[in-house]
């Protein structure tokens, strides 16, 4: 079969999550994904899950990363885990801002929902979601400023988010592990 035909990893549906990466990385997650070495990789990493399993406990998460990084940022309105955000919308987490008319006034609410798959998830991946919608305050696109605020909050963002992509990966192809 000539090359211009052979299946490339970029164009691997199973490595939807990570087209924007090299073909030196997707091809690494594929090899892993058929030897069935992903779990593996990443539970060495990442061997124990969070404890903020509810509603309440991810409300004191999310607000001890923005008091001590966006202090002076728009307050939050909502807070919580919902069963709506499904990775398959390429979602993980939404930040919602509402503007309405009240008397001559704008008002406006933020709101901050985190798809409920990581409420059984390592810390660092809910780390890295709740840090890039909290971005979403003072960055509304995905831009270097947003990027590099992210970034000074969570140093290891980068990495972060490449992880939980392979993590998706591995749910969405084998089943979760954790």
């Amino acid at each position: 079969m000539p090359d211009k035909f052979k299946a490339t990893p970029l164009q691997n549906p199973a490595l939807k999550y990570l087209t924007a990466y090299s073909e030196q990385v997707q091809g690494q997650v594929q090899q892993m994904l058929e030897q069935k070495t992903l779990p593996k990789y990443l539970l060495a990493k990442y061997p124990r899950i969070h404890e903020v399993g509810n509603d309440k406990a991810l409300r004191n998460y999310v607000m001890s990363f923005k008091n001590q990084y966006l202090k002076k940022s728009a307050p939050l309105s909502q807070i919580k885990y919902d069963d709506k955000i499904h990775i398959i919308n390429n979602a993980l987490g939404l930040h919602t801002y509402v503007s309405r008319v009240q008397g001559n006034k704008l008002k406006s609410k933020h709101e901050i929902r985190i798809g409920s798959l990581f409420k059984k998830a390592p810390e660092a991946f809910l780390a890295m979601i709740v840090v890039h919608e909290l971005a979403h305050l003072k960055e509304k696109e995905h831009n270097k400023a947003f990027y590099k605020l992210c970034q000074s909050m969570l140093p290891d963002y980068h990495q972060l988010e490449l992880d939980l992509r392979i993590y998706l990966t591995q749910v969405e192809q084998q089943g979760e592990i954790y």
